[in-house]
């Protein structure tokens, strides 16, 4: 892949980027996102940040050779480090959930004038919309597509009030299955999570059949299957 054949992924993220465009892109993998923009926006400018020397070095050389580097600068740093108040969005793409939101844990602080969060978690979205709800950010847009097998889920975030696209009673379930794609439920969300239950039947089967059975977590986990074949009939 290069900037000029980006995946569907990457592209749908970048649809979500607004004008004026001046963005980072944490983690940024060649810096094929920002050379995807800037070539496309030339009034763009993007951050490409990077922690380890090998993919910094990856992307300084992408940015070379396309002649964008009075539109895109390579730092390396951790996480939200690399961020000044030039950038007014950020993307964090192709990581875990998790570690998705230990990178605006610690960069909170960086987030001044950031107005958008461009989110795409490879596992456990739940946990970066649980960090978006607690730090008055508004989930305004979710995608979740397929391509080349793999299932991915975007979050789309700006600030304001985070509660107004959930619903008290539901709030669990919309965690975990996203409130705007729970509405949609498209054939890549049924494909997800078709695969989650038949996954979670299993486990249960074979936690009933050891020895000392965990019953909380069986519990949970039929709770879980009995959601899911609700929201998939």
């Amino acid at each position: 892949m290069n900037a000029d054949q980006l995946s569907k992924r990457l592209e749908t993220v970048a649809e979500f980027l607004q004008k004026p465009i001046r963005f980072a892109d944490i983690g940024s993998d060649h810096a094929y996102l920002p050379c995807y923009v800037c070539q496309n926006e030339p009034e763009a400018f993007a951050i490409a940040g990077e922690l380890n020397r090998g993919p910094y070095l990856s992307a300084l050389e992408e940015v070379n050779n396309r002649q964008l580097t009075h539109q895109i600068e390579v730092i390396q740093g951790n996480g939200l480090e690399v961020i000044d108040n030039r950038v007014n969005q950020i993307v964090i793409a192709g990581m875990g959930g998790p570690l998705i939101k230990e990178i605006l844990d610690k960069g909170k602080d960086k987030l001044t004038h950031v107005s958008k969060i461009i989110t795409q978690p490879n596992i456990d979205a739940r946990s970066i919309r649980k960090w978006l709800i607690d730090h008055e950010y508004n989930l305004v847009n979710e995608v979740i597509l397929e391509e080349s097998g793999h299932v991915y889920e975007i979050l789309v975030a700006e600030k304001g009030n985070p509660k107004s696209n959930y619903d008290e009673k539901m709030l669990e379930l919309q965690l975990w299955l996203g409130p705007h794609l729970l509405r949609e439920k498209n054939s890549a969300f049924c494909k997800k999570w078709e695969e989650e239950k038949a996954k979670k039947q299993r486990i249960v089967g074979q936690m009933k059949r050891a020895s000392e059975p965990d019953f909380k977590k069986i519990k949970q986990f039929e709770k879980e299957i009995n959601w899911l074949e609700e929201v998939l009939r």
